[in-house]
């Protein structure tokens, strides 16, 4: 189970990366807050790159180093989950995402996220 949502996972980052630079841009442009100091563009073409890298890792990376790509990762969420939070707060559709409603619901996806990439790079053992 851990390697079918690592795979997933993976999957979905190296999509999501690609949707930022075509055909989803504009989109994810509805996201990056106004405190960012880079240019708008910049940050989605920027974050795609790094969603793509992160989710090829996912992939590809050996059992070993597992570990550290998940913690990446979900660093990754964490530092985009912002974006998430400047989409609800300023009300901007994108994604389908038109109500206060379908946006705030998304805020709770994030954490989920987080714990898909801690939990798929473990190997299930207890050790610490």
């Amino acid at each position: 189970m851990r390697s079918f949502l690592r795979v997933l996972l993976g999957l979905a980052l190296v999509f999501a990366g690609t949707s930022h630079l075509t055909f989803a841009r504009q989109d994810f442009r509805a996201q990056v807050p106004d405190f960012v100091p880079l240019d708008t563009d910049t940050t989605v073409l920027a974050s795609g790159v790094a969603e793509i890298g992160l989710g090829s890792a996912l992939l590809v990376t050996p059992r070993r180093h597992r570990r550290l790509v998940g913690t990446l990762a979900a660093w990754f969420f964490v530092a985009v989950f912002p974006g998430n939070i400047s989409q609800w707060l300023n009300r901007r559709d994108a994604f389908g995402l038109d109500s206060d409603t379908k946006r705030i619901g998304r805020l709770f996806g994030q954490p989920l996220l987080i714990a898909a990439s801690l939990w798929s790079t473990r190997d299930g053992s207890r050790r610490s």
